[in-house]
């Protein structure tokens, strides 16, 4: 071996115990978060979807005042429609009434459905991901029958199971503290990747064909060998992509650093203001789906946003078909009062920087292309939770060899 490759195995070796069960934990960890969506969905389906009834959906006025006589208590901050006929109507509430916990809540729809954070720079979408500094943690959520107004369900994201194993996967649910051990960690991982490249490249050719396959009859050394050297090769590209978007998310300065290299804006603009007339009516929010509907007809979903105040705008965030991603939204603001537009900005006409960073988390967990990404994100991400433990092996296995070379050494010489 070669100076330059021994000392690419010292580093390979050494980060890989440092960091080794920490890989593990949050591999396994985003095997449960690469299906949060599905999983959420189908333990609690009676909760986000219902029967078609055969009748025309309700108003949202009737929605929302099922949602008040449901909670008299809580103020409502936005809702969120289904192009779906079998989906119900998620109504956020602007935090927790009635002895919850939380501040304000989220914007419309700005919650996933499995209650994860949502990456810096991400727009509400089709889960509906919600902002860093529009509610960290998001109140509840009520979700209602569209055709007879009943009460499917309630979901807080603070107290859902995802969020905890979020916490888990992101921090270790040690704060801020345990945030920097895995942003440590995903970034020791990469290196372990680009010099595990470097140690899998043969030195001949003849050996290149041996490094692409797995013997399988061999005794359970060789295979722990080439589950580690051969697995590890395939795995490497998808696992580096996963890792520098781990990395992404974990470290303010790598979005910062991508605004200042595209140019873009570091803070989304603030929201526009409504012109508040004496004595208008706020524009209905039956009116603001109707405008949605007729500018987008063949949209999956619309979150509207409802004002915090008077002088508020009304925010609709419109998921067309075919999007990227399930936060590559349409949005437009409107006067709360004439429902006329203020502004708008498609998905295509976002800051380059701000849509790099949107993507982050679909890449990470695989939801960029759907199914198929995500069960390739669930093979690699259990694949990488064996790398530290055949790693590991082998390391023993060579160290004990090298004890017993030694042995005889020693005798000899004493």
């Amino acid at each position: 071996m070669t100076p330059l490759k021994s000392a690419f195995r010292t580093i390979h070796l050494w980060l890989g115990l440092a960091s080794g069960l920490v890989i593990v934990w949050v591999c396994l960890t985003g095997c449960v978060l690469a299906f949060e969506k599905e999983l959420e969905q189908s333990w609690h389906s009676e909760r986000y979807f219902v029967a078609p009834a055969g009748t025309p959906r309700l108003a949202l006025a009737q929605v929302a005042e099922a949602v008040r006589a449901h909670k008299p208590k809580a103020k409502i901050s936005g809702l969120k429609v289904y192009a779906d006929p079998t989906r119900t109507v998620e109504v956020s509430l602007a935090g927790a009434p009635e002895g919850g916990k939380g501040g304000e809540g989220r914007r419309a729809g700005a919650e996933p459905e499995g209650g994860a954070k949502r990456v810096p720079g991400e727009g509400p979408g089709k889960d509906g991901k919600g902002g860093k500094g529009r509610g960290e943690g998001g109140g509840p959520r009520v979700f209602v029958n569209p055709y007879t107004a009943a009460i499917t369900g309630e979901l807080n994201p603070r107290d859902n199971f995802f969020k905890t194993v979020e916490q888990l996967h992101r921090g270790l649910v040690a704060g801020k503290i345990g945030k920097l051990v895995t942003g440590i960690s995903a970034s020791m991982f990469l290196f372990i990747l680009a010099t595990g490249i470097v140690l899998w490249w043969p030195a001949a050719r003849k050996a290149f064909s041996a490094r692409l396959k797995v013997k399988w009859g061999s005794g359970w050394k060789r295979l722990n060998h080439d589950f580690h050297i051969v697995l590890g090769f395939y795995a490497s590209v998808f696992l580096f992509v996963i890792a520098l978007t781990g990395v992404g998310m974990s470290f303010d300065w790598v979005g910062e650093g991508i605004n200042r290299l595209t140019h873009s804006p570091t803070k989304r603009p603030e929201a526009p203001e409504s012109a508040a007339p004496a004595g208008a009516a706020p524009f209905a929010a039956d009116a603001v789906l109707a405008l949605a509907r007729q500018q987008a007809p063949d949209a999956e979903s619309y979150a509207l946003q409802l004002p915090k105040d008077a002088k508020g705008s009304i925010r609709v965030a419109v998921l067309r078909p075919g999007a990227i991603t399930d936060n590559a939204t349409d949005e437009v603001y409107l006067d709360q009062y004439s429902g006329q537009v203020i502004s708008g900005q498609t998905y295509a006409q976002r800051p380059v920087g701000q849509r790099i960073r949107g993507l982050f988390k679909p890449v990470h967990t695989g939801a960029i292309f759907g199914w198929p990404t995500k069960v390739l994100a669930l093979l690699m991400t259990l694949l990488g939770a064996t790398f530290p433990v055949t790693g590991t092996i082998m390391w023993l296995n060579r160290w004990r060899k090298q004890q017993r070379k030694r042995r005889p050494l020693e005798a000899v010489a004493s």
